[in-house]
């Protein structure tokens, strides 16, 4: 099972790499941060295994296998990213110098500055991603990745690619990679356990009630 999500997070990994190379490459960030949606909509369609888009499911599902599957699936995402980031760097060095200047100005994010900025953008993937398995439609992804692109909010998986495409591998990169793990997991569990919260809540007044 954690060989199959680690695939499966490595396929996440060139999904993220498709994005991240059509947003380096546009001249006008609008345009890029719509365009990048080919990530996100191509994994949740193919059933791909993105850090992001499942680390709000552990509000309900925290086994030790959960946990496992989870954190493979991120392994998947790290190498498919370094992979095909690498190859995008060789591949088209115009788009690697952009990926060195984008790097270094994430870089220069203060701590504080970079758990705010990826929290922000772990609500909004995990909105996208419930909308989709929920409601059925594409709306989310189309509205929420362009959201989080243009508000400046820090995506861990995303910044793997342009990392790996700028060729900026540092422990500065390795602690700054994963303190944005940490602010989009916080994201992605903010709505699903608040709400958890307030069910849980509500659940002895209606026995309650129902005594009476």
């Amino acid at each position: 099972m954690l060989k199959r999500e680690v695939i499966k997070g490595f396929l996440a990994g060139l999904c993220i790499a498709l994005g991240g190379a059509v947003y380096l490459a546009s001249d006008i960030k609008f345009v890029g941060a719509i365009f990048f949606s080919v990530a996100l909509l191509t994994i949740c369609y193919f059933g791909f295994s993105l850090y992001t888009g499942k680390v709000g499911n552990l509000v309900h599902h925290h086994k030790g296998s959960d946990l496992g599957a989870l954190f493979a699936g991120l392994l998947g995402n790290l190498l498919g990213c370094v992979v095909f980031g690498t190859l995008v760097r060789f591949g088209l060095p115009a788009l690697a110098a952009k990926a060195e200047t984008l790097s270094a100005a994430k870089l220069g994010e203060t701590g504080p500055e970079a758990l705010i900025r990826s929290f922000f953008c772990g609500v909004l993937m995990f909105v996208a991603v419930w909308i989709f398995q929920n409601k059925k439609t594409v709306l989310g992804i189309f509205i929420c990745i362009p959201v989080f692109i243009l508000s400046g909010f820090e995506h861990s998986v995303a910044n793997m690619f342009y990392f790996a495409t700028g060729a900026s591998y540092s422990l500065q990169t390795l602690l700054y990679t994963l303190l944005l793990v940490l602010g989009n997991s916080l994201g992605s569990w903010v709505i699903p356990a608040l709400l958890l919260a307030v069910e849980e809540k509500k659940e002895p007044q209606e026995k309650e009630g129902t005594e009476k």
